[in-house]
């Protein structure tokens, strides 16, 4: 028996699996190579800084303003070092996900590869819902894992 990964619903679970085994490998790659404690802590300076930042406005107070923009320069470097923590994973995968992407767009092409029950049925092709699986997974692994997906979404 040959299984048709062209036709519903096998190429729906077929795109789930694909999608989740490769959120799972960028959440496990992402919780090995970042460290989450550090990332933690710059993130809390920021978090400070900015709150100062947003009183001296407020206030109007000249000496806190001051003193805000000193550390301004040090607090965009803490924010290029958080860039380059997040960056680790993508290095590591965008050429591999990119030639998985690359065979399975070739594969589908245009192809509905999935259903959804509105307006009667309405076809998916492959890309779309590889990134809805791809954004759901991702969401998913990353809370049951603790690691953050990016820009401080946990």
């Amino acid at each position: 028996m040959v299984l048709d990964l062209l036709s519903i619903p096998n190429s729906t679970f077929f795109i789930m699996f694909i999608a989740f085994v490769s959120s799972l490998i960028t959440t496990l790659l992402n919780r090995k190579f970042v460290d989450r404690r550090l990332l933690a802590e710059w993130q809390d300076e920021i978090a400070k800084w900015s709150a100062e930042r947003e009183l001296a406005k407020k206030t109007g107070d000249k000496k806190l303003m001051a003193k805000v923009k000193k550390q301004e320069l040090r607090i965009m470097q803490i924010r290029s070092k958080i860039s380059s923590q997040q960056m680790k994973t993508s290095l590591i995968t965008f050429i591999p996900f990119l030639l998985i992407w690359w065979i399975l767009i070739s594969f589908y092409g245009n192809v509905p590869v999935a259903l959804l029950p509105v307006w009667g049925e309405l076809g998916l092709p492959f890309f779309i819902w590889y990134i809805i699986c791809q954004f759901f997974f991702s969401y998913l692994l990353s809370k049951i894992f603790n690691v953050e997906m990016g820009y401080g979404v946990r």
